[in-house]
């Protein structure tokens, strides 16, 4: 970067391995804040506004979080052929903008209905370290130094672990080798956000870890307040939803007898709902005219959800109970099938409690990967996770205009939760699409479709290492020091709870791992117990789970497509591929199947069809082999010369018949014992040191014979024997 301006103001440290500068003064100096954020080669603008309310009776906060990757960032030109203009962020780029989002929200002024944005744009991207951390320092100290009401800094951190042994923000090649992915976002004495996937963690290495990041976030906050101290500007006054305490009180006055007996005695979801409504009737019946001109029906319906929200919370208190008479650590009932669609690869429902969620598995060949050309990286996707979330699963009307941030996020939670325990490429060519259908929702849909796509993938017969289950964790805290832990939360625990913690894991550890909160931070003991009550949980699960299905299904589906795979020498690749792709076409045109040729030479060969299959196997096979002296073949003469005939022996292979090697008697002209497109019977005598071949076709029909040498057999594709000359299919001429 260029040497310090005297407009601009700096504070940096060491992080890891690499100096972590922030800077403020340069540019964008019209925003609210805005801070320059520089890792490595790695530079991201952090900008937040401030404005009024977008309503005056609005009742949420409308803060709105936009990560922008630039191609230029990276030194690249968008790929599209035809439209070069970046458009809607990537998949990942929405991933990253709603990470940051969920660890700005909960420290904002509680009822806050202030417009707010805060915006990230990637700069330079070196390649090595990741934007998403600077990214989210770089919203916190915009957020710090601005004039925007809020209770931070943060911090973010990345942390890995490689061969035990806990790394800082690894860069991209460590980040390959770890079984550790955990993003953390908080103080060096509070936790805010928490992210992150694993090779089967056990609890108390995550805890470790998050002890390790917090050393570090201890490390980097103060180079924010240091900014806040030089630069920062005074702090504005928000804009608070406009609710009279003394309406609210009044409303629950109202209800506390009536409403408190409904709750008692309400089970289900639609029978909370039904005692919400009556007591907003009750409350509407019951006000004088007066009071009705003085209490708006949002701080009636306000009112109601907070005494609900209130009672759950002293219940669970009082008795270590909640709505519906459950206990704190109960998971709700479940219910689990597979196998029940005719024609899909691989299905399986879940259902616990009211949240029930129908996941599909479709099998493709590699040729179905999906293509990822973003800002960081051009690579393949072989597994890929799709989490729809329609109105009607929560008795809803809404149009679908396709996958919000939230339905974009919890797939990717899913989807990190079976990462682990997938096969890999070599034993399982494979590419798998499994889509997973919210038909009803009360609670975690994002862990039911962890344990759904468990359920498909076994039921299409894919050979994963373990069974994943996934549980959503709650917590109620009282003010005075004390807390409970909820297993398998619902409805209002999670609406008016505390925590929403989501693990997934197999019986041997956690695989995936996503913390929100709704207070400032939780305490390293109550995430410990959080943990511990999950992994009781998630066993409870997966033993629920394995009554339907224990491990994969042998068998595909006969709708599956079915992929062989050979390895053959990278050398032959060319060969097999032929000039502008000849020979790989002629075989798929002949035998119907599509062929996938990776950089290693992993052939694999897709197709429904098994004769197909056999004769692309048997074409691959002689077309990338090394042949040996003593096999015989049956080849196709294809030139004539004055002292003998070459014969093709598999596609592109030609052995020359020297004109002696006919008949045991002279032969004077080569025409008079064959001609051109004759297929003879020739046996290999010699491979000379110049790799040209040397064939004989009165060797093969019982003449004089050369030396003959055993077969050499590959048990990747079909066998040639000397006794079982090839007449697989040829390229036609």
């Amino acid at each position: 970067m260029s040497k310090q301006s005297t407009a601009e103001t700096v504070s940096h440290i060491e992080l890891g391995t690499r100096e972590l500068r922030l800077s403020t003064g340069l540019i964008a100096k019209q925003a609210g804040g805005a801070v320059l954020v520089q890792y490595g080669d790695t530079v991201v603008l952090g900008t937040a506004n401030m404005s009024k309310p977008l309503y005056d009776d609005g009742d949420f906060l409308p803060l709105l979080v936009d990560y922008e990757e630039k191609f230029y960032a990276a030194g690249k030109i968008k790929g599209s052929r035809f439209i070069k203009r970046e458009g809607r962020p990537s998949e990942d780029a929405t991933l990253t903008a709603r990470l940051i989002d969920r660890s700005l929200r909960p420290l904002f002024p509680e009822a806050m209905i202030n417009d707010i944005q805060v915006v990230l744009t990637v700069l330079s991207y070196d390649g090595e370290n990741d934007p998403d951390i600077p990214a989210v320092i770089a919203a916190s100290a915009a957020l710090t130094i601005s004039d925007v009401p809020w209770a931070g800094p943060v911090a973010a951190v990345r942390v890995g672990r490689i061969n035990g042994k806990f790394i800082i923000n690894p860069q991209l090649e460590e980040k390959e080798n770890s079984d550790l992915d955990l993003l953390v976002v908080g103080t060096k004495d509070r936790l805010v956000m928490i992210e992150g996937s694993a090779d089967e963690i056990e609890e108390e290495i995550l805890l470790d870890a998050l002890d390790e990041a917090q050393q570090a976030l201890g490390i980097i906050t103060p180079a924010i307040l240091e900014l806040q101290q030089k630069v920062g500007k005074d702090k504005r006054e928000p804009n608070l939803q406009v609710l009279a305490a003394d309406n609210v009180k009044r409303v629950q006055e109202l209800i506390e007898q009536s409403f408190a007996k409904a709750l008692e005695a309400a089970q289900g979801k639609q029978a909370f709902t039904d005692a919400e409504q009556a007591a907003l009737a009750s409350v509407q019946e019951q006000l004088t005219d007066e009071e009705k001109t003085k209490i708006s029906d949002q701080e009636i319906k306000h009112a109601i959800h907070e005494f609900r929200g209130e009672k759950a919370r002293q219940r669970a208190f009082t008795s270590d109970t909640r709505e519906g008479g459950r206990k704190l650590n109960e998971v709700r009932p479940i219910e689990t099938q597979v196998g029940l669609l005719p024609r899909t690869h691989g299905s399986g429902l879940f259902q616990r409690g009211e949240t029930q969620v129908l996941t599909l598995t479709t099998l493709g060949g590699p040729a179905d990967v999906q293509w990822l050309d973003t800002m960081e990286v051009e690579t393949k996707k072989r597994y890929i996770h799709h989490y729809n979330f329609p109105a009607f699963s929560v008795g809803e009307n809404k149009p679908n205009r396709g996958p919000g941030r939230r339905e974009i996020g919890h797939g990717a939670l899913a989807e990190r939760a079976l990462v682990p325990v997938l096969p890999s490429k070599e034993d399982w060519p494979y590419t798998m699409l499994v889509v997973s259908e919210v038909l009803e929702s009360n609670g975690s849909s994002s862990m039911a479709s962890v344990c759904g796509s468990t359920l498909s993938l076994m039921d299409a017969g894919v050979p994963i290492k373990k069974p994943v289950a996934g549980i959503s964790m709650g917590l109620f805290i009282d003010g005075q020091g004390d807390y409970k832990i909820l297993t398998d939360i619902a409805g209002i625990e999670d609406d008016q709870g505390d925590m929403d913690l989501k693990v997934a894991g197999t019986n041997d550890g956690i695989t995936a791992l996503q913390m929100d909160i709704k207070v400032e931070s939780i305490s390293r003991d109550i995430l410990s117990d959080a943990l511990a009550q999950a992994k009781t949980a998630r066993l409870f699960i997966l033993a629920a789970m394995a009554e339907t299905i224990a491990t994969p299904n042998k068998e595909l589906s006969p709708h599956a497509p079915r992929i062989e795979t050979v390895r053959v020498d990278v050398e032959k690749i060319g060969d097999l591929i032929g000039p502008k792709g000849k020979h790989i076409n002629e075989i798929i045109e002949q035998t119907g199947v599509d062929i996938d040729i990776e950089d290693d030479g992993l052939v694999s060969i897709t197709s429904n069809d098994e004769q197909g299959m056999a004769q692309a196997l048997e074409w691959v096979h002689n077309m990338t082999r090394e042949i040996k002296a003593g096999e015989k073949f049956e080849g196709r003469v294809t030139r004539l010369m004055d002292f003998g005939a070459f014969v093709e022996l598999t596609p592109g292979t030609d052995g020359l018949v020297h004109i002696s090697q006919f008949r045991d008697e002279r032969v004077d002209k080569i025409n008079d014992v064959v001609k051109v497109g004759d297929v003879i019977p020739v046996i290999v005598t010699e491979i000379d040191d110049m790799g040209r071949i040397n064939l004989s076709h009165k060797a093969a029909i019982g003449g004089r014979a050369g030396k003959k040498t055993p077969v050499q057999k590959n048990e990747n594709a079909a066998k040639l024997s000397s006794s079982e000359p090839f007449k697989g299919p040829r390229p036609p001429k």
